[in-house]
């Protein structure tokens, strides 16, 4: 049985907590524990491989131009983001090792991901690399808003995964302004964003799919036709998860655009009660 201890730590501000899960993973529950889905499990297991150094990396982008930030509401900002973002590199870390154990290629796809990074740290600038991590920040809040927005979504996922998800989710809507409020504040080109994100959906849909089918190879359930296009299908169907998301998308090249300019706060709320329901009695959590 998968166990839970949270806490809210002090680091963190009133919209932007710091919670502290401490998920552990049970051995027992299945490799396919989406839907009993490989095509579908691969693929949130290929995101989740991405998490940990992604994190890391979004942490250094934006602490490279903590100092030059005079708001002191966003400073304390910073703090949570970068607060929250360690606890999701750490909680994905734990998730990935669980799934490494069921004998899939964690490792290979963590140290590609590893080197990926730090050639782009290395070779981009840092004004990129910022723009890099808004672009990245926008389709996490996508994301993170529609299964908020739909949390049936969750519903083939195994019980005890589905905590995972949907508090990594409400936390990306929590602090989903930070990056780009810290870009704004010390960069603010136009075109050095709009570009990084047009560049970033290419990689970053390259990747997902080339992850995905890494590790659909190595479950030896990569012509498996039938469980791909029902994943597919739940995705991009007529029902499909990414319907829809296309104008959240465009509004990021607005000259005008700011996160917060869809208001997820009933979303969160929403989710943090349902996030209570998936918990019971395991924790208190505040916030």
């Amino acid at each position: 049985m998968s166990n839970y201890a949270s806490t809210v730590t002090p680091v963190g501000t009133a919209n932007i907590p710091v919670r502290r899960m401490d998920f552990e993973f049970d051995d027992a529950i299945p490799k396919y524990w989406f839907d009993n889905n490989p095509m579908l499990t691969m693929l949130l297991t290929g995101l989740s491989c991405v998490f940990p150094e992604g994190e890391r990396m979004f942490m250094r982008a934006v602490r490279h131009y903590q100092d030059q930030v005079t708001d002191p509401v966003l400073q304390k900002e910073i703090r949570a983001f970068i607060g929250q973002e360690a606890h999701h590199g750490k909680e994905h870390q734990a998730f990935n090792e669980f799934m490494a154990r069921k004998g899939l290629p964690i490792a290979q796809i963590d140290q590609f991901v590893k080197n990926a990074i730090a050639f782009e740290e290395k070779n981009l600038s840092k004004q990129r690399m910022l723009a890099k991590t808004c672009a990245l920040e926008h389709f996490t809040a996508m994301f993170a808003e529609m299964i908020l927005e739909h949390p049936e979504f969750l519903d083939g996922i195994d019980e005890r995964l589905k905590p995972l998800w949907l508090w990594h989710a409400i936390e990306e809507s929590e602090h989903k302004a930070v990056a780009y409020d810290v870009y704004q504040a010390t960069v603010g080109n136009y075109w050095t964003r709009t570009s990084e994100m047009a560049a970033t959906t290419i990689l970053f849909s390259f990747f997902t799919g080339l992850h995905t089918v890494q590790l659909l190879r190595a479950s030896g359930e990569q012509r498996n036709i039938k469980a791909i296009a029902k994943g597919l299908n739940k995705l991009i169907g007529r029902k499909g998860f990414f319907r829809g998301m296309l104008p959240h998308y465009l509004a990021y090249y607005s000259p005008n655009f700011h996160p917060n300019q869809r208001d997820s706060t009933e979303l969160r709320e929403k989710g943090l009660t349902l996030l209570k329901q998936y918990l019971g009695d395991k924790k208190s959590l505040a916030a």
